[in-house]
């Protein structure tokens, strides 16, 4: 009886772990997303101090006034996606209103920042939201941040009125202490969540 023919199988050729390496790294990589995030609010409600608490998970209890603009980068994982946020903390006095306005236009999301030991900061929140519009704000996601809630015997401005003004302008609310650490990773993951989902 004749033999079966069998085809001949091509020799396998094992890839070098180096040429396996330079050829991934040759592949097209997508692009780190990237979030614009501004802190508003008065001076000396904790602007500075809550992003700062957030990104080193630190507290500097000496009060230090932000000149102008400062600027803060770090890398976050949102909904399992690599993030490049980009934190441009506005001075609140107004000798640096002509310098903060420049940094409004492009802004994805913002934190609203009040001191509930101070009612004028907090009155003052409407005007916040009416000058960052007025120079190129647009769609932002806003979370409200009631700050130095840790100094409850001097507090003035009532959790249930600081949530029914923010609920009345559809904005997040969160109860935050930069000195505690109290709610602000919540709201700094809140934020970069929905400005993402909304904006990315």
């Amino acid at each position: 009886m004749a033999g079966t023919a069998v085809d001949e199988m091509p020799a396998v050729r094992a890839t070098p772990l180096n040429e396996l390496r330079q050829t991934i790294a040759q592949l097209p990589r997508p692009q780190m997303a990237r979030l614009k995030i501004i802190s508003l609010g008065s001076t000396e409600t904790g602007k500075s101090c809550l992003i700062k608490r957030y990104c080193e998970e630190r507290f500097i209890p000496k009060y230090i006034q932000t000149i102008g603009v400062d600027y803060g980068v770090k890398r976050v994982t949102v909904e399992g996606r690599d993030v490049r946020v980009s934190f441009w903390d506005l001075g609140g006095s107004g000798e640096y209103f002509e310098i903060r306005n420049e940094f409004y236009k492009d802004a994805q999301g913002a934190l609203l920042v009040f001191d509930v030991t101070n009612t004028r900061s907090y009155a003052q929140l409407e005007m916040w939201l009416a000058e960052s519009a007025k120079f190129g704000a647009k769609d932002m996601v806003i979370a409200v941040c009631a700050n130095k809630v840790d100094l409850a015997a001097k507090r003035v401005v009532s959790e249930s009125e600081a949530k029914k003004w923010a609920s009345s302008k559809g904005l997040m609310y969160f109860e935050t202490s930069a000195s505690s650490g109290q709610n602000v990773a919540t709201m700094f993951e809140s934020l970069f969540r929905d400005t993402a989902m909304l904006r990315l």
